[in-house]
């Protein structure tokens, strides 16, 4: 069974939908997965940090066509690459995670 990270944070999405249906029908006063300092949202942190990781990527291999073109320390050029590969290798991780969170959703009786 193929699951995406797209499948994994729409179900996140129509799960926090629910609970806020069901919240605002029992009339609570809080909202659930809200900030009382109208910070930002998980999906933003998500976006945000993926945005980050993909700086991270194309920083790298700027610095990397510098050092081939003799423009750039080597130095720089590993620095840039071992900070690309350890964002990578988080961004799997966390990958890895979500999915395994969302099966275990997934397998919950309802």
């Amino acid at each position: 069974m193929a699951i995406n990270v797209s499948s994994a944070i729409n179900a996140y999405r129509s799960a926090a939908a629910s609970a806020t249906e069901s919240m605002q029908s029992s009339s609570s006063p809080k909202l659930a997965g809200t900030t009382q300092s109208g910070g930002t949202g998980f999906s933003d942190l998500i976006k945000d940090s993926l945005k980050e990781a993909v700086s991270v990527q194309r920083n790298a291999e700027e610095i990397s066509l510098k050092g081939i073109a003799g423009d750039a320390d080597m130095r720089d050029v590993v620095l840039a690459v071992n900070n690309a590969e350890n964002t990578l290798n988080t961004v799997v991780a966390i990958r890895d995670k979500v999915l395994n969170a969302y099966q275990e959703i997934l397998k919950m009786p309802i």
